[in-house]
Protein backbone atom coordinates (compact mmCIF):
# COMPACT_ATOMS: atom_id res chain seq x y z
CA UNK A 1 0.00 0.00 0.00
CA UNK A 2 0.81 3.52 -0.47
CA UNK A 3 3.54 4.52 2.86
CA UNK A 4 2.29 6.89 4.96
CA UNK A 5 1.96 6.71 8.60
CA UNK A 6 -0.78 4.19 9.79
CA UNK A 7 -1.23 5.55 13.27
CA UNK A 8 -4.37 7.45 13.67
CA UNK A 9 -7.55 5.05 12.98
CA UNK A 10 -10.25 5.89 11.44
CA UNK A 11 -8.31 6.24 8.42
CA UNK A 12 -11.52 8.36 6.43
CA UNK A 13 -12.86 10.76 8.98
CA UNK A 14 -15.67 13.65 7.27
CA UNK A 15 -16.79 16.11 9.07
CA UNK A 16 -19.93 18.57 8.20
CA UNK A 17 -19.27 18.27 4.67
CA UNK A 18 -21.72 20.50 2.11
CA UNK A 19 -21.16 21.69 -1.24
CA UNK A 20 -22.88 24.20 -3.12
CA UNK A 21 -23.59 24.57 -6.78
CA UNK A 22 -24.40 28.21 -7.84
CA UNK A 23 -27.90 28.64 -5.16
CA UNK A 24 -28.19 24.85 -5.22
CA UNK A 25 -26.88 23.07 -1.96
CA UNK A 26 -26.12 19.42 -3.38
CA UNK A 27 -24.97 17.87 -0.06
CA UNK A 28 -25.57 19.30 3.50
CA UNK A 29 -23.35 18.64 6.50
CA UNK A 30 -22.67 14.82 5.69
CA UNK A 31 -20.25 13.73 8.65
CA UNK A 32 -18.72 9.83 8.64
CA UNK A 33 -15.69 8.08 9.55
CA UNK A 34 -14.42 4.87 7.88
CA UNK A 35 -12.63 2.25 9.61
CA UNK A 36 -9.52 0.98 8.85
CA UNK A 37 -9.68 -2.02 6.30
CA UNK A 38 -13.06 -1.93 5.85
CA UNK A 39 -15.52 -1.37 3.13
CA UNK A 40 -17.64 1.59 3.62
CA UNK A 41 -21.07 1.61 1.35
CA UNK A 42 -22.90 4.47 0.25
CA UNK A 43 -26.41 3.99 -1.10
CA UNK A 44 -29.27 6.15 -1.91
CA UNK A 45 -31.97 7.43 -4.35
CA UNK A 46 -30.41 9.09 -7.52
CA UNK A 47 -28.81 12.75 -7.07
CA UNK A 48 -28.63 11.85 -3.35
CA UNK A 49 -25.13 13.44 -3.30
CA UNK A 50 -23.41 10.10 -3.27
CA UNK A 51 -20.91 11.14 -6.26
CA UNK A 52 -20.38 14.57 -5.19
CA UNK A 53 -19.68 13.36 -1.61
CA UNK A 54 -17.22 10.43 -3.16
CA UNK A 55 -15.65 13.16 -5.42
CA UNK A 56 -14.76 15.78 -2.83
CA UNK A 57 -13.35 13.27 -0.87
CA UNK A 58 -11.08 12.11 -3.86
CA UNK A 59 -9.76 15.71 -4.48
CA UNK A 60 -11.87 15.85 -7.85
CA UNK A 61 -13.82 19.42 -6.13
CA UNK A 62 -12.99 21.39 -2.75
CA UNK A 63 -16.23 21.31 -0.49
CA UNK A 64 -17.82 24.62 0.23
CA UNK A 65 -17.56 23.92 3.78
CA UNK A 66 -16.73 21.56 6.33
CA UNK A 67 -13.54 19.00 6.96
CA UNK A 68 -11.85 15.61 6.04
CA UNK A 69 -9.01 13.78 7.28
CA UNK A 70 -7.55 10.68 5.42
CA UNK A 71 -5.13 9.22 6.98
CA UNK A 72 -4.21 11.87 9.48
CA UNK A 73 -4.14 14.76 6.89
CA UNK A 74 -6.02 17.15 5.97
CA UNK A 75 -7.56 16.35 2.58
CA UNK A 76 -7.95 19.70 1.41
CA UNK A 77 -4.46 21.12 2.27
CA UNK A 78 -2.49 18.11 1.52
CA UNK A 79 -4.38 16.68 -1.30
CA UNK A 80 -0.72 16.17 -3.44
CA UNK A 81 0.55 14.20 -0.47
CA UNK A 82 -2.46 12.43 -0.65
CA UNK A 83 -2.53 11.82 -4.38
CA UNK A 84 -0.95 8.22 -4.38
CA UNK A 85 -2.91 7.12 -1.22
CA UNK A 86 -6.10 7.35 -3.09
CA UNK A 87 -7.57 5.01 -5.75
CA UNK A 88 -10.47 6.85 -7.51
CA UNK A 89 -12.42 5.22 -9.90
CA UNK A 90 -15.82 7.30 -11.56
CA UNK A 91 -18.66 6.18 -13.15
CA UNK A 92 -17.37 6.83 -16.44
CA UNK A 93 -13.91 5.40 -16.01
CA UNK A 94 -11.57 6.84 -18.76
CA UNK A 95 -10.00 3.26 -20.01
CA UNK A 96 -8.65 3.97 -23.94
CA UNK A 97 -10.83 2.09 -26.18
CA UNK A 98 -7.81 1.82 -29.12
CA UNK A 99 -5.28 0.80 -26.31
CA UNK A 100 -5.05 -3.08 -24.95
CA UNK A 101 -5.96 -4.18 -21.90
CA UNK A 102 -1.98 -4.35 -21.36
CA UNK A 103 -1.66 -0.88 -23.01
CA UNK A 104 -4.21 0.73 -20.21
CA UNK A 105 -2.09 -0.81 -17.66
CA UNK A 106 1.24 0.73 -18.53
CA UNK A 107 -0.86 4.04 -19.23
CA UNK A 108 -1.55 4.26 -15.58
CA UNK A 109 1.60 2.51 -14.28
CA UNK A 110 3.02 5.70 -16.24
CA UNK A 111 0.73 8.32 -14.77
CA UNK A 112 1.57 7.10 -10.88
CA UNK A 113 5.22 6.26 -11.69
CA UNK A 114 5.46 2.99 -10.80
CA UNK A 115 8.74 1.64 -10.65
CA UNK A 116 9.74 -0.18 -13.60
CA UNK A 117 10.88 -3.48 -11.53
CA UNK A 118 7.63 -3.47 -10.33
CA UNK A 119 5.37 -3.35 -13.32
CA UNK A 120 5.12 -6.54 -14.32
CA UNK A 121 4.94 -8.45 -11.08
CA UNK A 122 2.26 -5.83 -10.35
CA UNK A 123 0.22 -6.00 -14.40
CA UNK A 124 0.15 -10.02 -13.15
CA UNK A 125 -1.37 -9.51 -9.80
CA UNK A 126 -4.04 -7.07 -10.66
CA UNK A 127 -4.77 -8.72 -13.95
CA UNK A 128 -4.91 -11.84 -12.24
CA UNK A 129 -7.19 -11.10 -9.66
CA UNK A 130 -9.69 -9.72 -12.40
CA UNK A 131 -9.23 -12.92 -15.04
CA UNK A 132 -7.90 -10.83 -17.47
CA UNK A 133 -4.37 -11.88 -17.96
CA UNK A 134 -5.91 -13.91 -21.06
CA UNK A 135 -6.74 -11.02 -22.49
CA UNK A 136 -4.12 -8.87 -22.44
CA UNK A 137 -3.65 -8.40 -26.21
CA UNK A 138 -7.22 -7.71 -26.53
CA UNK A 139 -8.57 -3.53 -27.17
CA UNK A 140 -9.94 -2.43 -24.54
CA UNK A 141 -13.15 -1.28 -26.39
CA UNK A 142 -13.91 -4.79 -27.43
CA UNK A 143 -14.22 -6.12 -23.97
CA UNK A 144 -17.78 -6.97 -22.40
CA UNK A 145 -19.24 -4.53 -19.69
CA UNK A 146 -18.11 -6.89 -16.92
CA UNK A 147 -14.19 -6.87 -18.21
CA UNK A 148 -13.86 -2.98 -18.87
CA UNK A 149 -15.20 -2.48 -15.32
CA UNK A 150 -12.50 -4.82 -13.89
CA UNK A 151 -10.09 -3.74 -16.05
CA UNK A 152 -10.78 0.14 -14.88
CA UNK A 153 -10.15 -1.27 -11.29
CA UNK A 154 -6.75 -2.83 -12.38
CA UNK A 155 -5.52 0.45 -13.76
CA UNK A 156 -6.59 2.10 -10.50
CA UNK A 157 -5.09 -0.37 -8.32
CA UNK A 158 -1.34 -0.47 -9.99
CA UNK A 159 -0.62 2.23 -7.55
CA UNK A 160 -1.73 0.57 -4.55
CA UNK A 161 -3.60 3.03 -3.08
CA UNK A 162 -4.40 2.90 0.84
CA UNK A 163 -7.94 4.43 -0.22
CA UNK A 164 -9.68 3.23 -2.80
CA UNK A 165 -13.06 5.35 -3.63
CA UNK A 166 -15.55 3.39 -6.45
CA UNK A 167 -18.34 5.23 -7.07
CA UNK A 168 -21.39 2.81 -8.76
CA UNK A 169 -18.40 0.77 -9.70
CA UNK A 170 -20.98 -2.65 -11.34
CA UNK A 171 -23.85 -0.10 -12.60
CA UNK A 172 -25.11 -1.89 -15.58
CA UNK A 173 -22.77 -4.97 -14.92
CA UNK A 174 -24.04 -8.96 -15.30
CA UNK A 175 -24.81 -10.35 -11.95
CA UNK A 176 -21.87 -12.86 -12.80
CA UNK A 177 -19.74 -10.19 -13.03
CA UNK A 178 -20.99 -8.10 -10.32
CA UNK A 179 -20.28 -11.00 -8.05
CA UNK A 180 -16.68 -11.48 -9.17
CA UNK A 181 -16.12 -7.52 -9.08
CA UNK A 182 -17.02 -7.81 -5.23
CA UNK A 183 -14.88 -11.21 -4.77
CA UNK A 184 -11.94 -8.91 -5.52
CA UNK A 185 -12.87 -5.97 -3.13
CA UNK A 186 -12.67 -8.17 -0.36
CA UNK A 187 -9.85 -9.65 -1.06
CA UNK A 188 -8.66 -6.05 -1.48
CA UNK A 189 -9.97 -5.68 1.95
CA UNK A 190 -8.09 -8.20 3.77
CA UNK A 191 -4.99 -7.69 2.41
CA UNK A 192 -5.46 -4.04 3.96
CA UNK A 193 -7.10 -1.84 2.07
CA UNK A 194 -9.95 0.75 2.83
CA UNK A 195 -12.68 0.91 0.25
CA UNK A 196 -15.75 3.83 0.12
CA UNK A 197 -18.12 2.66 -2.43
CA UNK A 198 -21.46 3.73 -3.78
CA UNK A 199 -23.46 0.94 -5.23
CA UNK A 200 -26.90 0.98 -6.65
CA UNK A 201 -27.56 -2.90 -5.63
CA UNK A 202 -28.61 -3.24 -1.67
CA UNK A 203 -27.45 -6.58 -2.12
CA UNK A 204 -24.31 -5.00 -2.57
CA UNK A 205 -24.75 -3.05 0.74
CA UNK A 206 -25.43 -6.55 2.61
CA UNK A 207 -21.45 -7.16 1.96
CA UNK A 208 -19.97 -3.72 3.39
CA UNK A 209 -19.13 -3.28 6.76
CA UNK A 210 -20.60 -0.27 7.74
CA UNK A 211 -23.21 1.36 5.45
CA UNK A 212 -24.46 4.92 4.73
CA UNK A 213 -27.90 6.22 3.79
CA UNK A 214 -28.11 9.47 1.85
CA UNK A 215 -31.09 11.59 0.33
CA UNK A 216 -31.66 14.88 -1.21
CA UNK A 217 -28.70 15.72 -0.28
CA UNK A 218 -28.18 14.76 3.45
CA UNK A 219 -26.94 11.39 5.55
CA UNK A 220 -30.31 9.88 6.99
CA UNK A 221 -28.83 7.24 8.50
CA UNK A 222 -25.57 5.22 8.84
CA UNK A 223 -24.34 1.77 10.69
CA UNK A 224 -23.94 -1.79 9.79
CA UNK A 225 -26.39 -3.18 7.59
CA UNK A 226 -27.79 -5.50 9.60
CA UNK A 227 -28.83 -3.17 11.89
CA UNK A 228 -30.14 -1.04 9.55
CA UNK A 229 -31.87 -3.37 8.02
CA UNK A 230 -33.98 -4.04 11.61
CA UNK A 231 -37.05 -5.83 11.68
CA UNK A 232 -37.73 -5.46 7.88
CA UNK A 233 -37.86 -8.77 5.88
CA UNK A 234 -34.66 -7.30 4.21
CA UNK A 235 -32.28 -4.04 3.65
CA UNK A 236 -34.38 -3.23 0.80
CA UNK A 237 -37.16 -3.15 2.67
CA UNK A 238 -35.73 -1.20 5.48
CA UNK A 239 -34.33 1.39 2.79
CA UNK A 240 -37.14 2.04 1.26
CA UNK A 241 -39.59 2.28 4.11
CA UNK A 242 -37.14 5.14 5.47
CA UNK A 243 -36.66 7.52 1.92
CA UNK A 244 -40.60 7.43 2.19
CA UNK A 245 -40.37 8.51 5.67
CA UNK A 246 -37.61 11.30 4.53
CA UNK A 247 -40.11 12.30 1.50
CA UNK A 248 -42.83 12.66 3.94
CA UNK A 249 -40.90 15.08 6.93
CA UNK A 250 -39.42 16.93 3.20
CA UNK A 251 -43.30 17.51 2.17
CA UNK A 252 -44.29 18.52 5.65
CA UNK A 253 -41.94 20.92 6.48
CA UNK A 254 -42.07 22.66 2.40
CA UNK A 255 -46.05 22.76 3.49
CA UNK A 256 -45.62 24.28 6.84
CA UNK A 257 -43.28 27.19 5.10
Amino acid sequence: MADLPLNRPPLLEVRNISLDFQQIRAVRNVSFSAPRQSIFGLVGSDGAGKSSVLRMIAGMIRPTSGTMDINGLDAAGRRRELKHFIGYMPQRFGLYPDLTVEENMDFFMDVFSVPRAQRNKRKEKYLGFSNLLPFVDRLAGNLSGGMKQKLGLACVLVHEPGLLILDEPTNGVDPVSRREFWDILQSMKEAGMTILVSTAYLDEGEKCDRLALMHAGVLLEQNAPGVLRGDHPSLEAAIVARLREADEEIAHDTFAL
